[in-house]
C-alpha cells in the first residue's frame, strides 16, 4: 500500500529485499513473537471477513496467495505476483498490530484492488501517467470506504517531533483529493463536479484530475506503482501473473453471482460500473465472462459466449462412462515398431450436462424470444441437450425444425413430461435432467416439479416471477433481448 499502504510520505522508502528470494523474506522477521503472532491473527481474521461479508474479490484472490509471508522486508503490505506465476502476500505484523484490525481489513481490500486496477486499465500510456497512478489511489480507496461501511482512512500513530506520537492517516483520502480538485478548477473558473460524480467511475477521477494545473500527486507512492532509480518496480507485478489470477478470479465471481450469491452479483456488477468506458477490450471481457446474463441482458454479438459459460459453469453435470476415444501416444509408437496397426483406446469417465429447454411459444410470447432461443439450437459444445416446445402440449424438435405453437399454456405438462409421466408420440422421457431451463412469459398455472433445485426459470420482459416467489423457490432471471 501506499502511502496508501500506510508509509507516511515524510519517511524515506526502505528497499525491498530481492523478492525472488523467499529465504530472504522470512529471515527478515519481527523480533517480538507476539507481535508477529497477532498481525497473523489479524491477518486471518480479515480474510475470513472478507468470505463471510465483505468482499468475495479479495476472499478468493488472497486464496491463490499461498504464501502468505511476515517480514519485516516491507513497512506495510504488498501482493506480489512473479515470473513464475505465483503470488505471495508480504505483510508487516507489527504494521498490522498498529492499524489493528479495521485497518488491516482496508489494507488487504486496498492491495487486492490494486491486483484487479492492474488488470483492468492495462494501456501503459495510462500506467506511465502519474495521475493515473493518484487517481487509482482515489477509486481504490473511495471504494473501500465504501465497502466496508467506514468514514475515515485507518490511522498509526507516528511520532510529533516532541517526543510524544500523533495519529496519521494511512493512504489517499479521496475526499481530501476531492477538495483540492474543487480549489483548482474554481480558481482557473472551471466548474468541478460533485463528490459523487467525481468517484462514479475509476476513469473518471482520472479524467477530471487530468484538468486540474497542478494534481496533488504525492511524492511516495504505492509501493505497487513506485519504481527504483531504474525505472523498474519495487515489488515485482508481472503481467501474465497478474492476467491469469484476476482473471480467474473475476471468473469464479461470475460462477458464484450466477448461482445466486448476492454477495457476488453486487460486487461484480459494481466492479464492471465502474470499468464503464475503459474501451473494446474490457467490454468484450465482461461480454465473455456473461455480465449481460448476470444483468439479465443478451446483446446480439454475445449470445452464445454467454450461453455457453453459464452452462458450462452454473448446471449440475453427470458421469457417462467410456465416451472419449484417445490414441496412446507412447504404445502406439512400440505397435508401430513391431509391425502392427495402432489402436485407440477408451479413456474414464467424461462430464457431460443433460439439460432440457423448454421453448413456451404460446401465443403471448414475444416472437423475437423464440427466434433468439431458436437461433441457439446446436450451438452448446458439451452438454446434452433436449429441446421442447409447449404451449398446452410438449412439441420436442431437433435443430433445424420448425417450432410451432400458439394455445394456451401448461407448465405441467412440461413437468410430467421431464419426470417420465407424460408419453409424446408414444415415448416418455428417460433421462434423468440434470437442469430445466424454461422460456417464459410466466403466465399459466404454477407448478412444483420434484426438484426445484433443477429448474431454471427465464423470464421474458414483463412477465410474471412467480417462481421466485415459490414454496421453495426456484432460480428465477429476467432475459432482455435487445441490442443493448
Amino acid at each position: 500500500m501506499t502511502q496508501v499502504a500506510g508509509r507516511s510520505r515524510h519517511t524515506p522508502a526502505r528497499p525491498v529485499v530481492d523478492l525472488a528470494d523467499r529465504r530472504a523474506l522470512l529471515a527478515c522477521q519481527v523480533d517480538d513473537p507476539e507481535v508477529a503472532e497477532e498481525g497473523r491473527r489479524l491477518k486471518e481474521a480479515a480474510l475470513l471477513d472478507f468470505g463471510v461479508k465483505d468482499s468475495v474479490v479479495s476472499s478468493w484472490l488472497f486464496a491463490k496467495c499461498h504464501h502468505q509471508i511476515p517480514t519485516a522486508a516491507v513497512d506495510t503490505a504488498a501482493v506480489v505476483a512473479t515470473g513464475d506465476g505465483t503470488c505471495l502476500l508480504l505483510y508487516n505484523p507489527a504494521f498490522f498490530v498498529a492499524i489493528g484490525a479495521g485497518g488491516v481489513r482496508f489494507v488487504l481490500f486496498h492491495e487486492a484492488r490494486h491486483l484487479i486496477h492492474r488488470h483492468l486499465y492495462v494501456e501503459e500510456e495510462l500506467r506511465a501517467d502519474p495521475v493515473f497512478d493518484l487517481a487509482a489511489e482515489v477509486a481504490i480507496n473511495h471504494v473501500v470506504l465504501i465497502r466496508l461501511g467506514r468514514t475515515e482512512l485507518p490511522t498509526r500513530a507516528v511520532p510529533d517531533g516532541s517526543g510524544g506520537t500523533r495519529r496519521e492517516p494511512v493512504g489517499v483520502d479521496p475526499r481530501e483529493v476531492h477538495r483540492m480538485y474543487q480549489e483548482d478548477l474554481r480558481e482557473q473558473g472551471l466548474q468541478p463536479l460533485s463528490y459523487e460524480d467525481f468517484t462514479v467511475t475509476d476513469l473518471t477521477v482520472y479524467g477530471e484530475l487530468k484538468r486540474m494545473r497542478n494534481p496533488p500527486v504525492p511524492p511516495v507512492m504505492c509501493v505497487h506503482l513506485g519504481t527504483d532509480g531504474d525505472g523498474t518496480g519495487r515489488v515485482p507485478m508481472d503481467p501474465e501473473t497478474v492476467s491469469s489470477v484476476v482473471e480467474e478470479t473475476l471468473a469464479e465471481l461470475m460462477r458464484r453471482a450466477l448461482r445466486g450469491e448476492e454477495l457476488a452479483r453486487e460486487e461484480l456488477l459494481s466492479l464492471a460500473d465502474r470499468s464503464t468506458d475503459g474501451g473494446k477490450r474490457l467490454e468484450r471481457m465482461w461480454g465473455r465472462m456473461g455480465l449481460g446474463a448476470l444483468r439479465g441482458e443478451t446483446q446480439r454479438t454475445r449470445r452464445v459466449e454467454w450461453w455457453r459459460r453459464w452452462l458450462h459453469d452454473v448446471l449440475a453435470s453427470k458421469l457417462r462412462e467410456g465416451e472419449r476415444l484417445v490414441y496412446p501416444k507412447k504404445q502406439g509408437a512400440v505397435l508401430l515398431a513391431l509391425g502392427h496397426d495402432p489402436m485407440l483406446s477408451r479413456r474414464g469417465a467424461e462430464r457431460t450436462k443433460v439439460v432440457v429447454v423448454a421453448l413456451d411459444t404460446s401465443a403471448s410470447m414475444p416472437q423475437e424470444v423464440v427466434e433468439w432461443i431458436t437461433s441457439l439450437v446446436g450451438r452448446t459444445e458439451g452438454v446434452e441437450s433436449h429441446w421442447l416446445s409447449f404451449d398446452g402440449t410438449v412439441m420436442p424438435f431437433v435443430p433445424g425444425e420448425r417450432v410451432h405453437g400458439g394455445g394456451g399454456t401448461s407448465f405441467q405438462s412440461v413437468v410430467d413430461y421431464v419426470e417420465g409421466r407424460l408419453p409424446v408420440n408414444g415415448r416418455r422421457f428417460e433421462e434423468r435432467a440434470d437442469a430445466v431451463i424454461m422460456v417464459t412469459d410466466g403466465y399459466a398455472p404454477t407448478v412444483t416439479p420434484e426438484r426445484p433445485d433443477r429448474w431454471i426459470w427465464l423470464i421474458t420482459d414483463g412477465g410474471d416471477d412467480w417462481p421466485e416467489r415459490h414454496d421453495p423457490p426456484m432460480a428465477c432471471h429476467r432475459v432482455v433481448t435487445g441490442d443493448g
